[in-house]
C-alpha cells in the first residue's frame, strides 16, 4: 500500500463519509465496554476520520484526541467536533507528546501497511495498563467484501482474530477476542 493513495483516497470519501456511514449501535456499545471506554477516560481515536465515534465519547465523559492521516477527514470532524482535539498524522509514527488510558483502532486497521510499527508506536502511546482495541463495526467476512469492493487499492485483508492477537502479544496481553456475525473486536492491555 502506498501512503499517498490512502491519503489521497480518504481525502476523495471525507465529503460523503458521514452519509454513507451505517452505525453498528449493539456492536459500538459491545466494544466501547469491552474497550473499557468509560467516564474520566482519556481515549486516542486512531483513524478517526470524522470523528464517527466521538459523540459516543462525548456522551461517555470521555476525552477524546483524534489522529488520522487524511487531512480531508480531519477537517471534517474538526469542523463536526470544534472542542476536540483532531491532529492530522501518521499513527505508525507520530511522537505522541502525552500518554491516553486507551487507544480505539475502529474501523480502519486494515488500512494500516506496517502493523508492528503501528502497535509499537501505539504501546509507547499508553500508560501502563492502558488498553488497545482493534475493532469493527461489521463482520469480518462483511468487512473483507466491503474492501475489496471499494477499497481494494488502499487496504489489507483482515487478519483472523487469532492472527491479529498474535501480532498484537508482543506489546499487549491480550484478553478480548470476538469475531462473529455483528463484529470484530481484538483488545489488550499494556504490560
Amino acid at each position: 500500500m502506498d501512503k499517498k493513495e490512502i491519503i489521497a483516497f480518504f481525502d476523495r470519501m471525507a465529503p460523503e463519509w458521514d452519509k454513507d456511514l451505517i452505525r453498528n449501535e449493539e456492536a459500538i456499545e459491545i466494544i466501547l465496554n469491552k474497550g473499557e471506554v468509560k467516564e474520566g477516560v482519556h481515549i486516542l481515536d486512531v483513524a478517526c476520520g470524522t470523528g464517527a465515534l466521538f459523540p459516543d465519547y462525548i456522551n461517555r465523559d470521555v476525552k477524546v484526541t483524534g489522529i488520522d492521516i487524511s487531512p480531508e477527514m480531519v477537517k471534517a470532524a474538526k469542523d463536526k467536533f470544534p472542542d476536540v482535539q483532531v491532529i492530522c498524522a501518521d499513527a505508525q509514527t507520530y511522537n505522541f507528546a502525552k500518554q491516553f488510558d486507551a487507544v480505539m483502532i475502529y474501523n480502519a486497521f486494515p488500512h494500516f501497511d506496517e502493523p508492528r510499527r503501528l502497535f509499537e508506536n501505539l504501546h509507547s502511546a499508553l500508560k501502563i495498563k492502558g488498553r488497545l482495541t482493534v475493532a469493527h463495526g461489521m463482520s469480518e467476512k462483511e468487512l473483507q467484501k466491503c474492501h475489496s469492493e471499494k477499497a481494494g487499492k488502499v487496504s489489507s485483508p483482515l487478519p483472523s482474530k487469532e492472527k491479529l492477537a498474535e501480532m498484537m502479544s508482543s506489546f499487549f496481553r491480550i484478553d478480548v477476542m470476538i469475531s462473529d456475525e455483528k463484529m470484530y473486536m481484538v483488545s489488550g492491555v499494556k504490560f
